[in-house]
């Protein structure tokens, strides 16, 4: 008898995982006791299950006042899950149930979490997963005595836990909505010590697993960290610090001072897949609402819980254009040579980014007669899995949000993992093809 058994590659498996997640939050959400009145439709629980997977914070309902209980209870769960990834919440249980890991699956699982090499995967996923409970926890203890002092003390003490998992998963849904719908976090606009602490959440999210564990091993001396720390931990004060003037600058009139620097800050912070609001960006200048979208692309740092083409992504660009003008051979980052393959990559996927979003804002932008940057920010915010909005997402058609939809699933699992899943075997060449040069710029 013939036996036939399909193997799936490490790229398959991941689109799979979250395909499923996706479709058993779906089902949860659709459950008459899910939604406050009557039972939600399909697609509201299919775009909600996308983006809390996807920990994008895109909403077509507000989160608060149409959800349940339970119905934010699965929201929170799906970003727990979405922001640690599907494969490596398996394998904790997987861990739980004593069961042996094979070597399959830690390569599984080393793609999952970008991990350098599968030796010790399994420690770092523990102490990954340790880190994650233990600093979401902190998080809600240290804004719980807002909440409960706002909301009392069961429902302050679960807007704390869900708002505290939402910012450190960079899923940007809130529970504010009680005060105006689709409101995000604007009444605490003048409140330093919440956005402090979602901050702090936010960043710590973003910076990615691989380099808490480099900051856990050799504490403050940076200069033992590994070279791709070092870039993240640049390259995210360096996109924190000059958004945040440009906005103080221009974008923020009509405020004291002290709350001018607290939200230029939070905005430059946020814009990078977090999706927390504490001011009317449907009031800022086109140039104020660009750089956000450049942000949004760039997202956060790779094997973290945020999403978007990645800090190091951007500093191999910006590195490789700084060699060709100084017309040095390498790309170079801390006097480090980068692989020509990293530099192409580099290249595949802030093309694919940013043609896969400028292209999805001019279709939607004709469907939907709206302004072309409007509907561009808004694709941007969904492939950047940030969940910003200028307040057109739930006023959207059904073919619009679809699109919004598989922008979403492409930023969580990533332009080129899709890509890889398709293509599953390698092309192999058996001679090498004659070279010819053509004319650049």
């Amino acid at each position: 008898m013939y036996h036939f058994r399909k193997q799936f590659t490490s790229a398959q498996i991941i689109l799979l995982s979250y395909a499923v997640l996706i479709c058993i939050g779906c089902l949860l959400l659709m459950l008459p006791w899910a939604a406050q009145q009557g039972k939600a439709p399909f697609f509201d629980a299919l775009f909600t299950a996308v983006s809390a997977s996807c920990v994008t914070g895109l909403i077509v309902q507000d989160t608060a006042t149409y959800w349940s209980f339970f119905g934010q209870a699965v929201i929170l769960l799906l970003i727990q899950i979405g922001g640690l990834g599907v494969i490596t919440v398996a394998m904790l249980f997987t861990q739980l149930a004593r069961k042996t890991i094979s070597l399959k699956q830690q390569s599984i699982l080393q793609d999952a979490i970008t991990a350098p090499q599968v030796g010790d995967i399994i420690r770092l996923t523990g102490f990954v997963v340790k880190t994650t409970l233990f600093l979401e926890l902190l998080g809600a203890i240290l804004l719980a005595p807002v909440f409960c002092s706002e909301f009392g003390m069961l429902q302050g003490i679960w807007y704390a836990l869900f708002h505290s998992v939402s910012a450190f998963c960079n899923a940007g849904f809130d529970l504010m909505g009680i005060y105006t719908p689709y409101a995000s976090l604007t009444i605490f606009a003048d409140n330093a010590y919440v956005l402090s602490i979602i901050m702090c959440l936010i960043i710590i999210g973003g910076i990615g697993f691989l380099t808490w564990e480099d900051v856990r091993i050799h504490k403050h001396h940076i200069h033992r960290y590994t070279m791709q720390s070092k870039v993240i931990l640049f390259c995210t004060v360096l996109l924190i610090i000059c958004p945040a003037l440009y906005f103080f600058r221009f974008e923020l009139p009509g405020i004291t001072f002290a709350e001018r620097c607290l939200n230029a800050l939070f905005q430059a912070i946020t814009a990078r897949t977090a999706g927390f609001n504490t001011i009317d960006l449907t009031k800022w200048n086109d140039a104020g609402l660009l750089i956000m979208i450049f942000l949004m692309l760039i997202g956060g740092a790779p094997g973290s819980t945020a999403g978007g083409m990645k800090t190091t992504t951007c500093a191999v660009l910006a590195s490789t254009l700084l060699a060709v003008l100084r017309q040095k051979k390498d790309t170079q980052i801390f006097y480090r040579r980068i692989a020509e393959q990293t530099v192409r990559t580099a290249f595949s996927i802030a093309f694919l980014y940013f043609m896969l979003s400028a292209v999805s804002g001019a279709i939607i932008s004709q469907i939907e007669q709206l302004p072309l940057l409007t509907c561009w920010f808004e694709t941007a915010s969904a492939l950047g899995t940030v969940g910003l909005s200028l307040g057109i997402t739930h006023e959207l058609n059904i073919f619009s949000k679809c699109i919004l939809i598989i922008l979403m699933y492409i930023g969580r699992v990533g332009s080129l993992t899709l890509i890889f899943s398709a293509v599953s075997k390698k092309l192999t060449y058996h001679a090498t093809l004659p070279q010819e040069n053509i004319t650049i710029g």
